[in-house]
């Protein structure tokens, strides 16, 4: 099962060091997702995370940047919701009901469904989705191996995730609440947190 990391929607100083950390730790994927940011922002902090990763990230925003730094792709949203004329390459996009996912998965390389749990990063948003109806998904072949889960993912539910038949889960707020861009210039607890999740997937 594949663990994809999205970014923080600010930026913050030591986060160029703690994602090539988690590259280095074997993280498949990096979801760059800063909404409404201007886009010199992420041209410097990709310029700060060693080439040999940019392979592994996926932008949100500022789609010429994967061209640029040779990204993997791009990801559609609904601030972000067409690809650029003439695009070819990676495209995931983001699903936010079981009809969606059903419908859209098969234009794109893989779908983020969300929320699967009540969000940790985001106050009330809340899941909407019954473990009765994910299974009912997996039986009927909508959840698979090109449908990432995302929202509350956690290390207390990765074995679920796994189990309803998702193909790979995003990780946000239960890894980067590890670290305190304030107050911790240590980020030992946010590699340590990646590690055990990491070991859940496989």
């Amino acid at each position: 099962m594949k663990l994809i990391v999205v970014t923080t929607p600010t930026f913050f100083v030591e986060e160029d060091k703690i994602i090539t950390a988690l590259f280095e730790e074997g993280l498949d994927i990096l979801h760059l997702r800063k909404p409404e940011t201007p886009a010199m922002f992420s041209e410097r902090l990709l310029t700060l995370i060693p080439e040999k990763y940019h392979r592994r990230i996926v932008t949100h925003e500022h789609f010429y940047l994967k061209e640029e730094f040779c990204l993997m792709g791009i990801h559609l949203n609904s601030r972000n919701p067409t690809p650029p004329e003439d695009y070819e390459g990676h495209i995931s996009c983001s699903c936010h009901s079981i009809e969606e996912v059903k419908n859209k998965k098969h234009f794109y390389d893989y779908v983020f469904m969300s929320p699967i749990y009540d969000s940790i990063s985001k106050n009330g948003y809340h899941s909407t989705y019954t473990a009765e109806e994910l299974r009912q998904a997996r039986k009927a072949k909508i959840i698979d191996s090109k449908v990432i889960a995302l929202g509350g993912v956690s290390a207390d539910n990765l074995l679920e995730i796994k189990d309803f038949g998702f193909g790979g889960a995003a990780v946000l707020g239960d890894l980067w609440n590890k670290f305190d861009a304030c107050s911790d210039q240590d980020f030992s607890a946010i590699i340590q947190h990646f590690k055990e999740l990491k070991k859940l997937t496989e």
